[in-house]
């Protein structure tokens, strides 16, 4: 879907115009209302709309105006217009008519105290709404199929808002990237499949190396390598570099769990809803569409993306419980449980960005574990830090970007529970407060005075429902903008 960014006058097709809860009708929306003869204002009263983000009420084939449709479309109280309801007031829209037949929307902010950046902001929701993964249906209906093919953006200074998506349009790729990598499924996409996927981000001038299991061995990363070798697949690790800032300039490094199907390993996971766990590379499609989207707007800052790429699989060879592993750092960890791999993934992932880059900062991604669900649910993901510095800023990058973060936790008690009797560590610390420990075990492999943050993503990077129009069923794509507005605050 083509988005562009338009005078009032060039409107076409069908219109959404804004209504407010207190102050009723946009000045966009009053002229339609006028030009129907009260047709706008009799759509509202004749229905249950109040005017809350997101409420819709549809006028077909009004007279008045060349629109086939026009969606009145709820704006919320006017003096709290901000980027979140602006983003859903255009998901919704667009959510309304994907697959009605209309092939062009114009939502109508003409009038609006909106400025360009939230404007486009709006367009990469407007691009989030409109995401489909229909790659293998062969058999859809033509009446299910989208229909719409552009999507205007009428505001006062159409110049300011087209420049202003210039940048933003790569941060919708991006999401679209992290979820298309999501959805695809495990025999198509496992680890050297997503290496390869990396790799393609090289014409966005992002340089990307790809480490194979010998040079992996060679570097003694066997946490990592002894969660792929029950599998058939091996295990890639992928660094993707984007040096945009200073050349004396630290970069940010940004680790992502890869696994790109977890069965459990010998610790075998149920079968109930095992078909899940081909997403439980959420962390690493999360960082690769940073990457993409960083790359594509030539963020002024030095950036390492760096990804896990394994399959935890039962076999013969699969490490089995009780194991002892000597990871990359020299610590050696007790593989009490193969199903919680994903932090052994990581350790050597960040052992490596550490010592190859030495980066100003460090911040992984994952979907690590399942108590973080129950912790958060479906709107928060977690943060475990050591730095209230680095929390602050992926706090607010997280209200900027629409993906809100939460701060759990860390401390010595925790830390204790993953003592073992036999090894520096063990890889679980018992039932209670399972993703603070699965934390504490990452920030042993951090090195001291490094400013560091984790990033559990479990509950929000894959959805059963659609309560925002900004997401799809399944993959949301959760990362790529808290990321990316993340290293914009570090931009020069």
């Amino acid at each position: 879907m083509k988005i562009s960014f338009v005078d009032p006058s060039d409107a076409k097709g069908s219109l959404a115009v804004l209504s407010f809860e207190d102050d009723g009708l946009s000045s966009a929306a009053s002229a339609v209302n006028d030009s129907t003869g009260g047709a706008a204002m009799r759509a509202t009263g004749a229905s249950r709309f109040r005017g809350k983000v997101g409420q819709i009420a549809e006028i077909l084939a009004p007279g008045g105006v060349e629109a086939d449709r026009v969606l009145v479309v709820g704006a919320g109280k006017a003096d709290k217009l901000d980027r979140d309801a602006l983003e859903r007031i255009a998901a919704s829209a667009v959510k309304r008519v994907l697959a009605s037949g209309e092939k062009s929307l114009t939502l109508r902010l003409d009038g609006v105290k909106v400025s360009a950046d939230d404007a486009a902001a709006a367009g990469v929701a407007a691009h989030m709404a409109a995401y489909r993964f229909d790659h293998y249906r062969t058999n859809l209906d033509a009446d299910k199929k989208p229909s719409l093919e552009s999507f205007q953006i009428a505001v006062d200074d159409a110049a300011a808002g087209e420049d202003a998506w210039s940048r933003y349009q790569h941060i919708a790729e991006g999401v679209s990237l992290a979820r298309d990598l999501v959805g695809e499924p495990p025999n198509v996409l496992f680890p050297a499949a997503f290496a390869e996927r990396c790799q393609a981000l090289e014409a966005q001038g992002v340089e990307v190396e790809v480490l194979d299991e010998k040079k992996m061995a060679e570097l003694g990363m066997n946490a990592l390598l002894c969660v792929g070798q029950g599998s058939r697949k091996e295990s890639k690790l992928a660094i993707m570099k984007w040096m945009g800032g200073d050349n004396d300039e630290k970069p940010i490094l940004l680790v992502g769990k890869g696994v790109c199907f977890d069965a459990g390993g010998i610790s075998l996971k149920p079968g109930d809803r095992m078909w899940d766990m081909k997403a439980d590379m959420g962390g690493a499609a999360g960082v690769t569409g940073a990457m993409r989207a960083i790359a594509g707007r030539k963020a002024k800052v030095n950036v390492i993306g760096i990804v896990g790429l394994v399959e935890n699989m039962p076999d013969g060879d699969a490490t089995r419980p009780s194991d002892i592993v000597k990871s990359a750092s020299g610590q050696t960890i007790e593989v009490q449980n193969t199903d919680a791999e994903g932090r052994l993934v990581l350790s050597d992932a960040l052992w490596y960005g550490q010592t190859h880059f030495d980066p100003a900062c460090v911040i992984d991604m994952a979907t690590l574990t399942g108590a973080m669900v129950i912790s958060l649910g479906q709107e928060y993901a977690g943060v475990f830090t050591n730095s209230d510095t680095l929390w602050s800023g992926l706090e607010e990058a997280g209200k900027n970007g629409s993906e809100q973060v939460w701060r759990l936790p860390l401390a010595d008690g925790y830390d204790r529970l993953l003592d073992s009797d036999y090894a520096d560590m063990k890889n679980i610390g018992g039932r209670a407060a399972g993703s603070i420990t699965a934390a504490q075990f990452l920030g042993r492999f951090i090195d001291k005075d490094r400013d560091w943050a984790h990033i559990d993503i479990a509950g929000v990077a894959m959805k059963d429902k659609r309560d925002d129009p900004r997401e799809p069923v399944w993959g949301t794509g959760w990362g790529v903008r808290i990321l990316d507005r993340f290293a914009a605050s570090r931009e020069k």
